[in-house]
């Protein structure tokens, strides 16, 4: 993140065949880096626990020209910089980017991370592409809500296959409640997915 000029974690070039899939790497020397609870950020987290990820070091920028306010909700008094990612570390110090803190969905009172189902959408082998965003149920809840892109051999895929997929894999308070079913998934360049059109959809 620009924030955090020019970075805080790479891949050893002597650990790039055995660092495990979907790491950011390991934290560079001279920087400090928290996982703080999601609900108690005075609260650090242990080995495998997903949190906020907060970081200290030299390359934590001074602050937005002219934008104290925004400056003091990014950098806390101690120098830490709440970056707004989601992630934990394991055992060897490997770092996971799991989400961002503002995508989380609090499901009576839980929260839960959409890239999560949708990695986990994606390994139905009738499912193309998927999305997974907050919406609200009848009661006012805020529930997980899949959109879903079928693979053209699984025509008919149904809601209840694919709820049921999640379903069996995660912890109740996960499961995906409702499924819609799309032709694409928005995307940008990047392939950062436009879930801002997803809530717009009728």
């Amino acid at each position: 993140m620009t924030e955090l000029s020019p970075g805080t974690h790479v891949v050893p070039l002597d650990a790039l065949h055995h660092a495990p899939a979907g790491t950011v790497g390991r934290l560079i020397a001279g920087t400090e880096m928290r996982i703080v609870s999601l609900d108690d950020p005075a609260k650090d987290l242990g080995t495998g626990e997903p949190g906020e990820i907060l970081i200290r070091g030299p390359q934590v920028m001074k602050g937005y020209l002219g934008r104290p306010d925004a400056t003091a909700a990014m950098i806390d008094p101690d120098g830490w910089l709440h970056t707004g990612d989601v992630g934990h570390v394991d055992d060897d110090g490997w770092l996971f980017v799991v989400d961002r803190v503002k995508e989380l969905i609090k499901y009576k009172g839980f929260q839960v991370a959409p890239a999560e189902l949708e990695a986990l959408l994606l390994t139905h082998p009738g499912i193309a592409d998927a999305a997974v965003i907050g919406a609200h149920n009848d009661d006012g809840n805020e529930i997980p809500h899949a959109f879903v892109v079928r693979q053209p051999t699984a025509a008919d895929l149904g809601e209840n296959e694919v709820m049921l997929h999640v379903a069996e894999r995660v912890a109740p308070y996960k499961r995906v409640r409702r499924v819609t079913f799309i032709d694409t998934v928005p995307r940008a360049a990047s392939g950062k997915i436009l879930r801002r059109q997803l809530r717009e959809l009728p």
